[in-house]
């Protein structure tokens, strides 16, 4: 009998992480890191949105990032706002400004 005992293996598929900073983990369940979909930042934030409900009105206003948070990706800064291009293996750090003066 060919292929017997052979187990079908699913190929591994990359997806993009984000690193959820302390202050937004209790939208997360206590996550510190959600593997999410998309190609942008924007869907990104929409996958976080569908996944943690509440979570996209912490990072977005007016339909791009507050102006309170900046994000790295892959250790870049990024300045492309909700444009700014994720790859499939990214590490995308949300990172809140803390306030104090």
């Amino acid at each position: 009998m060919r292929g017997a005992g052979l187990k079908r293996v699913r190929p591994f598929v990359l997806m993009p992480t984000v690193v959820i900073p302390a202050l937004l983990r209790k939208l997360t369940n206590g996550q510190d890191r959600v593997t999410v979909s998309g190609r942008n930042l924007g869907q990104v934030v929409a996958d976080l949105e569908r996944q943690f409900p509440g979570l996209r009105e912490h990072l977005i206003e007016d339909d791009d990032l507050k102006p309170s948070v900046a994000v790295s990706i892959d250790g870049e800064m990024g300045t492309a706002g909700v444009l700014e291009a994720v790859r499939e293996d990214s590490e995308i750090f949300f990172i809140p400004a803390i306030g104090g003066g």
